[in-house]
């Protein structure tokens, strides 16, 4: 069937996973998607955990359940346009393989997967089997990083140097009571700690506000408790762009959730607070330098309400999701997105292998699968997706 017959019907879609983020983030979504635009539906679920898929069959009573993804996959043969993958990370490759292998689509939450090799092999079946590979990069839909969007692309602050993002958690993210409430914890599920889970996040945001793509990492992290979890819970990184520098610092042990970023162009600056956004642009007066005057700024507030607190980030999930669309109508099977999930897995091996060797800065490579050079330039004819 063709990417624009899909689209121009309702999709079949199986989620692969029914921990957290599927119970609390995209169920719902789907669901409020189902009552509005009524263009996807959820019709069969695989979780291994029983408990889990009795809350599945609670929540979607009309949908297929099965105790594992294969066996869902080869009684739903025929039947489905798409999979969700939620499981842990351990398990993203070979699930979203074994979908390319049946002819659907793959939606796959993050990390794509937990090593270089495996992300390489799915994007290239991607290409081979002609289906959209696109996981789950929400914190772009978010309402506030949205608005830093709109005003990097006004030309208001100007050309782009420096971003800091901090990302401070007072806990890991936890499992699922009925499964595995720390799998996060555990390399074996995970493949990494916050690096791995929440690495990516911060890493997109540097590409899309960069407008460029790195070229080095330089890292350092640290686990506080060695004897209880083999997974890093701080940690930091400094990435090199063609047009500035980029840092990022991930905790799980800080005595907040909160997200503080900030964008500095060479004409003013943007501060992220949670949802409260100040922009400051520079006005230029009479005085010989800045200490006697010669700059001014004019400041703007907003409050722009993104529901941080809300670790499920449901309210995002549905403007990514129609993006997920658009890829699957153009035929886009290893899109910008993609690709760029592929770079996020490059720079989290790179940095845990500059964390391992005295903090030294280890090169990246756009060009390793085929991900657009830097600079991202409109004019280039590069696909932005904003």
């Amino acid at each position: 069937m063709s990417a624009t017959q899909l689209s121009s019907r309702r999709l079949s879609g199986a989620l692969i996973g029914y921990g957290f983020i599927s119970g609390n983030g995209h169920v719902p979504a789907y669901l409020e998607r189902k009552r509005t635009t009524d263009d996807v539906e959820i019709v069969a679920v695989a979780d291994i955990c029983a408990a889990r898929r009795e809350l599945a069959r609670k929540a979607l009573p009309q949908a297929r359940i099965y105790p594992d993804y294969a066996s869902l996959l080869q009684a739903e043969a025929g039947r489905l346009d798409f999979v969700d993958i939620s499981t842990p990370p351990c398990d993203h490759a070979k699930v979203a393989h074994a979908a390319f292998d049946h002819g659907l689509h793959v939606l796959c939450e993050k990390p794509l997967t937990t090593t270089l090799e495996d992300a390489a092999a799915l994007l290239e079946h991607a290409r081979r089997a002609r289906r959209v590979l696109f996981p789950c990069h929400n914190y772009k839909h978010a309402p506030v990083a949205k608005k830093v969007r709109e005003i990097i692309d006004s030309g208001r602050i100007g050309k782009v140097r420096a971003l800091t993002l901090n990302t401070f958690r007072n806990t890991h993210a936890k499992g699922v009571t009925e499964w595995h409430t720390h799998w996060r914890r555990e390399h074996r599920y995970s493949g990494g700690g916050i690096a791995m889970d929440h690495g990516s996040h911060s890493f997109y945001l540097t590409f899309d506000w960069m407008g460029a793509y790195p070229t080095a990492v330089t890292a350092k992290m640290s686990n506080l408790e060695p004897g209880r979890w083999d997974t890093e819970d701080n940690f930091s990184a400094a990435l090199t762009f063609p047009n500035g520098v980029a840092y990022a610092q991930l905790t799980w042990t800080a005595g907040v959730r909160k997200v503080m970023y900030t964008v500095q162009g060479d004409q003013g600056a943007i501060t992220i607070d949670d949802d409260d956004l100040q922009l400051a642009v520079m006005r230029r007066t009479d005085g010989p330098d800045v200490a006697q005057g010669a700059v001014t700024w004019e400041v703007e507030k907003y409050s722009i309400s993104s529901h941080w607190m809300d670790a499920s980030h449901v309210s995002w999930f549905n403007s990514m999701f129609d993006q997920f669309l658009v890829a699957i109508r153009d035929g886009d099977f290893v899109g910008k997105d993609a690709r760029e999930a592929y770079l996020c897995i490059q720079i989290i091996t790179q940095a845990y292998r500059s964390a391992a060797d005295s903090c030294r800065e280890k090169p990246l490579s756009a060009e390793a699968w085929h991900v657009p050079s830097v600079p991202m330039e409109r004019e280039q004819g590069l696909r932005l997706g904003r």
